[in-house]
């Protein structure tokens, strides 16, 4: 098969989909790589790279689109890279299609087999594709609202370490999962006054366990969340509902009551955003205010570090795309069931039922819209 990957366009992405590893895992089992030009620079991999393991360097986004089969990206087409796709190339990436519509029409005129990489979805629920850029996002969550507390940035002027005789900040982290969990560590290494919100008791005795009391744990309900968020300095907010728009537990209201120059960092952004004041921003321009409180809501974080989060991404997607290649997409669905819950959209149809839930569409399961193309 022919894959291609092209260099990414959304504004400050700099990861790019496969490692020269990545690349040579392919080449060497015959299958065909094209490369964007320059599709690697922005995470530290040049082009010379990828054509030592096998890979083809092509000059325009055109030629790659055009020219293969499957199509690998980190984050979603934009506009100009959608009018380039075609009737049953494979299209594999992060989607997020609940908080963006006009994508998913577009797929859908298009009639493309899109498989996302955040609803791949093991026995045990839990999200591989998802979870590499989720403990990246996560960690870099708390980094940024230390950063965005600083007065000169429109925060409250609190360290969030505090010092000696003097209390640390207050770090409240919405969603105990792995961009929660990831959150804790870091702010917890900072020395903060750390409390992590959840409804699955399951995942708090982890993290009590894992910090012996050093983190608060407590269950997510409306008034602890209301509570825990007036009180805090750094609120961040990580809920995910696989394929679907994220809940808004933090109110308007909340936000208008707390502190002022306190930081709200919504790591579910890319899922339509956790707080009700929320809207996503970029990292050229990342933050912005309301009722005197910073919001910190890029819809993609972890490229911030590209290098660390593209190496991060293919370890994760690696598998899948050789299958893909190897397999089609019906031989990869059988090797690899969870790849079933990725199906988002295939031809005119909307596979995956929360995605068509938040799009207000039917919702076709995959292997009957597969057998239908």
């Amino acid at each position: 098969m022919i894959v291609g990957v092209p260099r990414e366009t959304k504004t400050e992405e700099h990861r790019v989909a496969i490692t020269p590893v990545g690349t040579r895992e392919l080449t060497e089992r015959g299958h065909t790589v094209l490369l964007q030009e320059g599709a690697g620079e922005g995470s530290s991999i040049p082009d010379n790279e990828f054509e030592a393991q096998g890979g083809t360097i092509v000059p325009t986004a055109e030629d790659v689109f055009g020219g293969a089969e499957l199509i690998l990206k980190v984050k979603e087409p934009q506009p100009p890279e959608v009018e380039m796709l075609r009737p049953g190339q494979i299209l594999f990436t992060y989607l997020h299609l609940a908080a963006y519509p006009k994508l998913a029409a577009g797929l859908l005129e298009r009639g493309v087999v899109a498989i996302a990489y955040e609803t791949v979805q093991l026995p045990d629920r839990s999200l591989p594709l998802l979870a590499p850029m989720s403990e990246i996002a996560g960690r870099m969550a708390t980094q940024v609202g230390a950063y965005f507390l600083g007065k000169g940035e429109g925060g409250r002027g609190v360290l969030l370490g505090g010092v000696t005789g003097v209390k640390a900040g207050k770090v409240v982290v919405i969603g105990g999962g792995i961009a929660g969990s990831n959150s804790a560590v870091i702010a917890v290494g900072m020395q903060a006054d750390v409390a992590v919100l959840d409804t699955d008791i399951g995942k708090l005795r982890t993290l009590d366990a894992l910090y012996l009391g050093r983190v608060r744990t407590l269950h997510s309900n409306r008034l602890t969340v209301e509570q825990e968020v007036l009180e805090a300095d750094l609120v961040i907010g990580t809920v995910l509902v696989p394929g679907a728009s994220a809940p808004k537990l933090v109110t308007e209201d909340m936000v208008r009551a707390m502190k002022r120059g306190a930081v709200l960092v919504d790591v579910a952004i890319d899922q339509g955003g956790c707080f009700a004041t929320s809207h996503e921003t970029t990292h050229t321009d990342p933050v912005y205010q309301v009722h005197d409180v910073v919001h910190y809501a890029v819809g993609n974080i972890p490229g911030a570090v590209p290098h660390t989060s593209t190496y991060a991404l293919t370890n994760a997607t690696l598998r899948y795309a050789v299958s893909l290649a190897s397999q089609g997409v019906n031989g990869a669905l059988e090797a690899h069931p969870e790849l079933v819950a990725g199906i988002n959209v295939v031809g005119e149809a909307v596979c995956h039922p929360a995605v068509a839930e938040s799009l207000g569409v039917a919702h076709v399961p995959p292997r009957e819209a597969l057998a239908a193309v």
